[in-house]
């Protein structure tokens, strides 16, 4: 039964209380049923064969004018009181569920097939004692599946064992937190014993208590209860669904959250019903519509009332009323029958027609050449069609780092050896030149060992190493034995580096291709190539890195039995610790990481010391016991690093760049200058963030001050926020500042804006952020956000990402965009109004959600600034012109039912009423809603405040909407009595009356034709051959229907359809009868042409200032020129991305960390092999993937 329930997507278990503890037992499948635990299976769409239909005609009819146009069909198929046929009203309603049924339909298939693609992947499960191949869907709670190497992990699982020493393994968590390095794991002793055997795995049937289903990445608390004994369970025991096994053969985990409980999709968040602000402003102005509209009918039912008392007795002697009918009867039908008359207020092509238009301006994204990343062979893609308008209203935008900014790729950029800057390329002139992808590289062919993919191009730094220069082979030397970094050899000359960091991995692979190659460790052990001669250094300590310390060191014994000391970090923390000798080169150094920092790359200071082996040995002896100390090891050791790590000698620096995506921080000027606000929101630790944040241009030093919120309470963050907000407005009061929002009764707080002077930025941790999101300080958190030009939040997790944007949303009248590539971005990206996927590195999670997508985070600002402008005023200038053309075309019927008794007659000929807005009207006006554009798209990117009337709403609102009425008013009373007063008591050229009903309803219509007409052209900016064909060719047709339906043959074969016989030709051939189009015409015209003349005279808006350029130039603008490269200088550092939790030092010293040995190297260092170095293979650490099933789509 459950299952036939979820299969009609109602949730058997939402009867059922909530889950406070799950327990399981391993290899147990009919234990672990007895809990309804949920399988492995996940559902990312909304429909399926049988819910498809009744759940989106449901959520189609939360539009109202829909559920309006269903009444109306009603009431139309009621015969005493409708004028028209039921099949007028059936037909366009269809067509627009019909259009929007097949695009959703369109969009939910995608979503199944991606579901299905995951769901039928294959893990080997462990069932009945042997190992079998089964889909992930069919995976239970319980089970023990084997995971192969670069095997995404199938569901939330306890590490049982692996295949490594000491049961580690090493996972990538990109897809979850957007770091690529790579992370180690470890498995219970008492699991670990049992290997590989399947026997003791079948056998093992331990049971975990832990709790139940959340979305706390970074925490797990359980125990495991085995042979009667209890083992503590935390998150280092844990594989996340959406990690990937890396460098590790295989691993055996036991399945403790599958399918939707797995924290991967409890991070996920809802697939929501996205609709635009248009949308919900057109439900409001729908509803305001049908109020008018029952005014108007009820004026009309009041006359006709009046009427009947007067005058209609008077026609009784000839027209006798029916039984029962009397004036307040025929009020009441003819109030109903006025509402079906009047209704083309809101017509159904309407929505037909919105539908249409945003179909077009999707294909135009899809088809944009300038959005299609050739490399990748990736177009954009619109993967929603209803959205399109609101690209052109962002205000806030909320941004991914990794993968999304950056590439994801550190390199080895510049450094400072001994007061020597390395790294620039000069002429022979001296002058320095800009480094291209065509500039010259470095050639390392001299060495076997070297990293084909690592390029340099200052040519002076391999000469000095080859020139034997002591600062700079000591500098290497550093470099190649100062780290964690772990080095695999599966095949001779083959490296592999696992990093503990992505910079780390970085600097020892540069130095791996200046000549000091770092080839493997033990324990104990460090062995380097130094310019192709094997040297083994002993290991003595690793004084790793903390937070606090900022900084990591080794000690080591060379072979000639020389005791070194080799410390790298930050330039602050060095600095403090170097001998009084240094301080000149310090001055240099300071200046070369000034520039290096002015650039925004990420800076680290190498130093050394010599020691004396009696004072070693003493330390050595100091540092054994602090370490095995009770009481305050930490501050002990502390200590002892303090007193060894002094009166260092400088060596240099090194500048490392981490990659940005093409174009990032031009796309981020660029939309900063449209008012849009960016916001980052990353996993990444906070210095990294930053530096990210220096680069992109988002942080600058001339900002007046940059808050960092750090907080460990509540209170803390609470005084933090309130400091920082003081600080920018000090007379702002505690109270926020609310704007009154809503509608029918509806009332929503909105903060308002408040201005600051100068430009402030926010930087706030992700356990700062939790607390700051809580209900008492979400408002101190926006309001203080909202001030600051710039907010990165780091640390945070997939659900926080999407909190913050819901905040924003909840209490900020503005539209969301949120922008990422991982599955990490998932929830941010359903959160926001608006959610773009860039198809990147890490899966395709992000791209599946989101609503937009292409390949680089630049091409946001094209389609920003460019489609969703274009598409934002087309739709605005659309429904504009289609509500002055309906609104005109309803108006004259109501002037007209005070001259004809308000009896519900038709001022139009039925046929006119019919074609009016499918054939008359439609192509002109679509014409204009798919191919106008005030500027061309070089002018749009060129001034990017043209965005701004978008976010302001300046195009389509309430007032806008009240503006277009009057303008109808007008126009509709100029469009009835000038021809009505025209064409009484008026005779033809031969002495004939043309002053009866028919002749008035053809000069009535033709009027409102050419009127409106002319004001789409006064409408369109751009003109094509399409618009003319459509405008021209609906005049043309409109006359030749005209002239068909009201000719002898149609009157003979169709009597009562066509009765206008003749009214045509007798009443457009007389010259009074144009004369009076023509005089309607111009009196409709005219104010509006005043209007927007005074208007453009007088009050020019910023798309006015930008056209008169644009006729002014007569040309688009010509590309500007690629700006000097300024050299900015800085005495902010870009820190050193050293990871954010404690080291490896202890696992590296311990043995713990290290891979089982893979080959004898007795002979690989003889000289003869230095020919092979062009069959080196590449050498890949964390941050650069290239492994082979690297494009597998994420879980």
């Amino acid at each position: 039964m459950d299952a036939v329930l979820s299969f009609f997507r109602l949730d058997c278990t939402k009867n059922k209380g909530k889950e406070e503890e799950r327990r399981l037992r391993a290899n147990d499948r009919g234990f672990n049923l007895s809990y309804k635990y949920a399988n492995n299976e996940i559902k990312t769409s909304k429909y399926n064969l049988f819910t498809f239909l009744p759940l989106n005609l449901f959520e189609q009819l939360q539009r109202i004018a829909n559920a309006y146009f269903i009444f109306l069909l009603i009431l139309q198929v009621i015969p005493a009181i409708s004028s028209l046929s039921w099949f007028t009203t059936v037909v366009p309603l269809v067509l627009v569920l019909s259009i929007t049924a097949a695009k959703d339909a369109t969009d939910d298939i995608n979503r199944h097939k991606s579901d299905k693609q995951v769901n039928n992947r294959k893990v080997e499960v462990l069932v009945s004692g042997e190992l079998r191949s089964e889909k992930w869907m069919d995976i239970q709670v319980g089970d023990i599946i084997k995971l192969q190497n670069n095997q995404f992990v199938t569901a939330d699982l306890l590490l049982l064992s692996s295949s490594e020493p000491l049961n580690l393994i090493y996972i990538e968590t990109a897809e979850l937190d957007g770091e690529t390095n790579l992370k180690v794991k470890q498995a219970l002793t008492v699991t670990g014993e049992m290997g590989g055997n399947i026997d003791a795995l079948a056998a093992f049937d331990g049971e975990v208590r832990c709790e139940p289903p959340n979305n706390r990445l970074d925490k797990f608390t359980g125990t495991l209860i085995y042979r009667g004994e209890k083992y503590s369970l935390d998150n280092e025991r844990i594989l996340l669904r959406g990690c990937t096994l890396r460098n590790t053969d295989w691993c055996y985990g036991l399945v403790l959250f599958a399918g939707p409980d797995t924290k991967l999709m409890q991070n996920c968040g809802k697939t929501i019903f996205k609709r635009t602000s248009i949308d919900r402003l057109m439900n409001m102005l729908v509803l305001c519509i049908f109020g008018f509209l029952a005014f108007m009918c009820t004026i009309l039912a009041i006359g006709n009332a009046i009427w009947e008392y007067q005058e209609g007795s008077v026609f009784t002697v000839f027209l006798p009323r029916d039984e029962g009918v009397n004036a307040p009867f025929s009020a009441f039908l003819t109030f109903w029958s006025y509402v079906i008359i009047l209704n083309t207020v809101v017509p159904i092509s309407l929505y037909v027609s919105v539908e249409i238009i945003r179909l077009g301006n999707s294909f135009y994204i899809d088809w944009d050449r300038k959005m299609y990343h050739s490399r990748t062979d990736t177009p954009a893609e619109a993967r929603t069609t209803t959205l399109n308008e609101e690209l052109g209203q962002i205000k806030y935008m909320f941004s991914d780092k990794t993968g999304t900014l950056t590439q994801n790729i550190m390199t080895f950029n510049k450094c400072s050896i001994n007061g020597k800057n390395y790294g620039e390329v000069m002429d022979f002139a001296g002058q320095r030149i800009e480094i291209t992808e065509k500039t010259e590289k470095v050639d390392f062919s001299y060495n076997h060992l070297a990293d084909p993919k690592f390029h340099f191009h200052d040519h002076s730094l391999v000469e000095a190493v080859k020139l034997g220069n002591t600062e700079v082979q000591a500098f290497f030397r550093l470099l190649s034995l100062c780290h964690t970094v772990m080095a695999e050899e599966k095949t001779e000359g083959e490296l592999f580096y696992q990093a503990q960091s992505p910079d780390e991995g970085a600097l020892v692979t540069a130095a791996r291709n200046f000549g000091f190659v770092f080839r493997s460790r033990t324990p104990e052990t460090i062995t380097i190539v130094e310019m192709g001669v094997q040297r083994k250094y002993e290991l003595l300590a690793i004084l790793d890195f903390n937070n606090v310390r900022k900084r990591m060191s080794v000690i080591v014994r060379n072979p000639e039995g020389r005791l070194s000391l080799y410390c790298k970090g930050a330039d602050t923390i060095v600095y403090e610790r170097l001998h009084p000798s240094c301080s000149k080169l310090m001055e240099v150094t300071t200046d070369h990481l000034n520039g290096f920092a002015g650039e925004g790359l990420r800076t680290l200071v190498l130093a050394y010391k010599d020691l004396e082996e009696d004072y070693f040995q003493g330390w050595k002896q100091r540092h054994h016991e602090a370490s095995t100390a009770l009481d305050n090891r930490e501050d002990l050791l502390d200590d002892l690093y303090e007193e060894i790590e002094k009166d260092l000698l400088l060596l240099g620096a090194t500048a490392i760049e981490d990659k940005l995506q093409d174009g990032v921080p031009q796309t981020i000027e660029q939309l900063t200058k449209a008012d849009i606000k960016v916001w980052v929101l990353t996993g990444d630790k906070q210095e990294t963030a930053e530096n990210i944040g220096y680069s992109c241009n988002m942080l600058r030093e001339e900002m007046t001050k940059v808050f960092i919120v750090a907080g460990n309470s509540l209170e803390e963050v609470a005084e933090e926020l309130r400091n920082a907000r003081q600080e920018m407005k000090p007379e702002a009061g505690e109270d926020p500042p609310f704007i009154k929002s809503g509608i029918l009764g509806k009332k929503t707080k909105v903060v308002a804006e408040e201005t600051v002077d100068g430009e402030y930025g926010l930087v706030i941790n992700g356990h700062s952020l939790a607390y700051a999101l809580e209900k008492s300080l979400q408002l101190e958190l926006l309001r203080t956000a909202c001030m600051c030009k710039t907010v990165i939040c780091c640390r945070v997790t997939p659900l926080q990402k999407a909190q913050v944007v819901e905040l924003v949303k909840k209490y900020k009248k503005a539209v969301t965009l949120a922008i990422g590539d991982g599955a990490n971005d998932v929830s941010m990206i359903k959160a926001a109004h608006i959610g773009v996927g860039i198809s990147g590195q890490e899966g395709m999670q992000a791209v599946l959600s989101s609503d937009f997508s292409f390949a680089q985070f630049r091409y946001l600002q094209r389609l920003l600034l460019v489609h969703g402008r274009w598409s934002y005023l087309r739709m605005c200038k659309f429904l504009r012109y289609f509500f002055y053309k309906n609104f005109t075309f309803t108006f004259v019927h109501f002037w007209y039912a005070f001259f004809c008794g308000f009896s519900a007659q038709t001022v139009y000929d039925e046929w006119f009423i019919t074609l009016y807005n499918l054939v008359y009207t439609a192509l002109p006006v679509l014409g204009m809603s798919l191919f106008d554009q005030d500027v061309n798209d070089r002018w749009s990117l060129h001034y990017p405040l043209l965005y701004i009337p978008g976010q302001l709403d300046q195009y389509w609102s309430k007032t806008a909407f009240i503006r277009c009425l009057l303008h109808s008013c007008y126009s509709s009373l100029v469009l009835f009595f000038i021809p009505y007063a025209a064409i009484q008591d008026t005779v033809r050229d031969d002495g004939r009356d043309i002053a009866d009903y028919q002749s008035f309803a053809l000069l009535a219509q033709t009027c409102l034709l050419i009127a409106v007409c002319i004001q789409l052209g006064l409408d369109t900016f751009y003109w094509t051959a399409v618009n003319q064909f459509f405008l021209w060719g609906s005049l043309s047709v409109y006359f030749a229907i005209t002239f068909t339906m009201y000719s002898n043959g149609m009157y003979l074969i169709f009597t009562a359809s066509f009765p206008f016989i003749g009214t045509a030709r007798n009443s457009l051939n007389q010259p009074n009868v144009w004369l009076t189009v023509l005089l309607t015409s111009i009196l409709c015209v005219l104010p509006v042409v005043a209007y927007r003349f005074l208007l453009i005279q007088l009050w020019p808006n910023i798309n006015d200032k930008v056209r008169f350029k644009v006729r002014q130039a007569k040309m688009a603008p010509t590309p500007t020129s690629r700006r000097e490269h300024i050299r900015r200088r800085s005495s902010r550092r870009s820190g050193y991305a050293f990871s954010h939790a404690k080291g490896y030092g202890d696992l590296v010293t311990s043995g713990r960390y290290l891979r089982r040995p893979v080959l004898n190297r007795t002979a690989v260092f003889s000289p003869s092999e230095h020919h092979q170095g062009e069959s080196s293979s590449l050498q890949t650490y964390c941050a650069i993937k290239d492994h082979p099933k690297e494009n597998q789509a994420a879980p």
